[in-house]
């Protein structure tokens, strides 16, 4: 065949960078909220970010998403099995996840004492997310559900070692055979969505055993993820009202429960997870906590969650920005390198004040879950995940597609998996949606106001930063009194915005270079940004804010 042209102009793809040492911003965080980290942990870290960041696992990330999982209801001869395959590429991914700790593994008595279990389980949550953040929703289901479990003292101990352990066995096996296990929720049924108070599954007592009252499931769940997890936590109406219910995929005698899959869901994105509609016909479970009071259990579990979903889109705006400044660092357009293009500078360099934004908010939410017996911490922790959740996870989609516009037609090709922006854009909206969309997040905080001194907690918070620039002290001296006047339905989502902009600040002033916490304040509080990405003044130090966003 002949030669008609050569290839060139075309950047080379980001691979092999350690995705921890590159990361000036996640380091700043780390070392802002827990100061006196060790070197083992920020070794560990380091070798995650080699592995995240490697060429061999981006290979498992594409071929997980490619090759979607498979659902066998019934064996070759008719028996009903309810089973999900697999590629091999998810379960290399799980096996990283799980021995890295990003499960249950922070409710380890030894990871506890070290007062920052949670703070380092959620940067290498952010790192494995910038990877592949889809096969990572067992992996939060699991943190979220660890410590829940404890309503049921004779389950969490014989689970607990399984759970917190750093082995992964996918096997469909009873969980006293498995070095370590997996667990999910199911909460959302057809009619009821966020209104989990409208569920029809009905739970019916069938005496007590070894792990208490027992009870006999019948109904659905629209959305149950991960169905392969080893157990769940659902809701179903008892006699008492809606209670939460321990329910093993195997049983004690090693049967497998009645929970039959229907069909998998065919989602825009999050392809490599299993999300699944099943069916319960007699299923056995077990009470976990008090009966009737399964919303408050399933609360304090979407609170877990909830960070989780604002961790997750932190880390894949980091991603996607380090793909944007990788492509256009090589990549000429008119004679000169995009990077050298003065528009495409002031685009970048918003991009890299969000993200850094984004990460700060959402590793200082993790610290607060580090204390929970500070007063200060608990009452940040209640108000700050609501906001960090509405507000990192709204902004995930607008920056995606601006990420993906650096790249140009080539940001929008996928070509089997290769093109990793456009799986971060079918990623983004998700994390918004799940675990409460934005109206669920604005209602909750304003309980949150409601149950504390959410004025003085927010006044604490961003005093470091008084006097440091006009625009916060102006927004840090009206947001106290707007706490009280704006905690209305009408007006919610504008009060998590600005709590959200005023901490992320206050934030930056204290681990971020001038210039980035100049350029943001400038920008977001102070009114000289337009509505888009890219709207920076003319005086911003583009230069030093895109450098310090470098992956490399």
């Amino acid at each position: 065949m002949s030669v008609t042209h050569e290839v060139f102009n075309q950047p080379a793809p980001l691979v092999d960078v350690n995705l921890f040492e590159t990361n000036r911003a996640l380091q700043s965080a780390l070392a802002f909220n827990a100061p006196g980290l060790d070197t083992a942990t920020l070794r560990d870290l380091g070798a995650l970010g080699a592995l995240v960041g490697s060429a061999e696992y981006q290979t498992h990330a594409r071929l997980a998403n490619v090759f979607t999982p498979q659902l066998k209801t019934h064996s070759r001869f008719g028996h009903r099995i309810d089973q999900v395959e697999f590629h091999p590429g998810y379960h290399a991914l799980m096996r990283a996840a799980v021995g890295a700790g990003l499960h249950g593994s922070a409710f380890a008595p030894s990871e506890q004492a070290s007062g920052t279990a949670h703070l380092r389980r959620a940067a290498g949550f952010m790192l494995f997310t910038e990877l592949e953040p889809s096969m990572l929703c067992p992996i939060s289901m699991t943190y979220a559900v660890t410590p829940a479990l404890q309503g049921n003292a004779a389950i969490y101990r014989d689970w607990a070692p399984q759970l917190t352990s750093h082995a992964y066995d996918p096997a469909l096996k009873p969980w006293r055979d498995k070095p370590g296990v997996t667990m999910g929720m199911g909460m959302t049924e057809k009619q009821g969505g966020s209104d989990v108070r409208a569920n029809t599954t009905r739970a019916e007592a069938d005496g007590s055993d070894d792990w208490g009252q027992r009870f006999t499931v019948t109904g659905h769940k629209w959305f149950f993820s991960a169905p392969m997890c080893d157990a769940f936590l659902i809701l179903a109406q008892t006699v008492s009202g809606l209670s939460c219910l321990f329910l093993p995929r195997v049983l004690p005698d090693g049967s497998l429960n009645a929970i039959h899959i229907q069909r998998l869901k065919d989602k825009l994105g999050n392809k490599a997870n299993a999300s699944s509609e099943v069916e319960f016909h007699g299923a056995t479970a077990w009470l976990v906590g008090e009966e009737g009071r399964g919303v408050p259990q399933i609360l304090a579990m979407g609170t877990m969650t909830r960070l989780d979903c604002a961790l997750g889109t932190s880390g894949l705006m980091r991603q996607a920005l380090s793909i944007a400044l990788n492509h256009t660092t090589q990549r000429k357009a008119f004679g000169k390198y995009l990077i050298d293009q003065p528009l495409m500078k002031n685009v970048l360099a918003d991009l890299a004040l969000e993200s850094e934004a984004a990460t700060a908010l959402a590793l200082r939410l993790a610290r607060a879950f580090d204390r929970p017996s500070d007063p200060h911490e608990a009452v940040m922790a209640r108000l700050l995940t609501p906001v960090a959740k509405f507000w990192i996870c709204k902004r995930g989609s607008h920056f995606a597609q601006e990420a993906m516009e650096c790249l140009g037609g080539n940001g929008y090709v996928e070509e089997g998996g290769e093109g990793i922006m456009a799986r971060i854009y079918r990623e983004m909206p998700l994390n918004s949606i799940w675990e409460g969309a934005g109206n669920i997040m604005a209602l909750d905080l304003l309980r949150a106001i409601r149950k504390a001194d959410a004025a003085a907690a927010l006044a604490h918070e961003l005093a470091p930063a008084k006097g440091m620039h006009p625009a916060l002290d102006h927004l840090a001296a009206r947001l106290p009194l707007r706490v009280e006047e704006m905690a209305t339905e009408m007006e919610a989502r504008r009060l998590a915005q600005d709590v959200a902009l005023a901490v992320q600040a206050a934030l930056l002033a204290q681990t971020a270079p001038a210039a980035v916490f100049q350029a943001f304040c400038d920008s977001r509080l102070g009114g000289h940004w337009g509505y888009s990405f890219g709207s920076l003044s003319a005086g911003t130090d583009v230069d030093a804010i895109i450098e310090r966003a470098q992956p490399h």
